[in-house]
């Protein structure tokens, strides 16, 4: 942990000007609201999440996906076996590499991304936000993701 060298260090922001606080708190009533649509689809937030990275590019390993949501493998594993359980998704070893599980979407998974286009457009409707806006604050808030996580970066363990 860096020392201050001040004599007088500033004291901390109340907590309303964090923004790690501010964003967890987002993050939180994004998914509330995500929740009633997901639930009607029979999915979770998380599951969501591996499907949309599958309807953008299906037939994947479990390590290309885990790498991209930044979960551990061990934790996407149960998260795909119930998908694979509701008929979404399959899951195989690759002939290539056995050590290698692909995940790829059956007809019922690639059907399922025609019904959750509501998820995005209750969003919307509950923001008050078009979805220009919606992607203008999702490039901006990438960028400090992506800055905050380069290599190099303070904190990367």
């Amino acid at each position: 942990m860096p020392k201050l060298t001040a004599p007088n260090p500033p004291l901390p922001p109340p907590l309303s000007e964090h923004i790690c606080r501010t964003i967890y708190a987002t993050n939180l009533a994004i998914q509330r609201v995500h929740k009633v649509v997901l639930d009607g689809l029979g999915i979770t937030y998380p599951q969501y999440l591996v499907l949309n990275l599958l309807w953008d590019r299906d037939n994947q390993s479990v390590s290309e996906l885990s790498g991209q949501l930044e979960l551990e493998p061990s934790t996407l594993t149960p998260l795909l076996k119930r998908l694979e359980a509701a008929g979404h998704l399959t899951r195989v070893r690759n002939p290539q590499d056995e050590r290698q599980v692909l995940i790829s979407l059956t007809d019922q998974g690639r059907a399922l991304r025609l019904e959750a286009g509501c998820v995005g457009a209750n969003l919307m409707e509950k923001a008050g936000m078009s979805a220009d806006e919606l992607r203008d604050l999702n490039a901006r808030i990438r960028a400090l993701h992506d800055n905050l996580t380069a290599p190099g970066t303070a904190g990367e363990g």
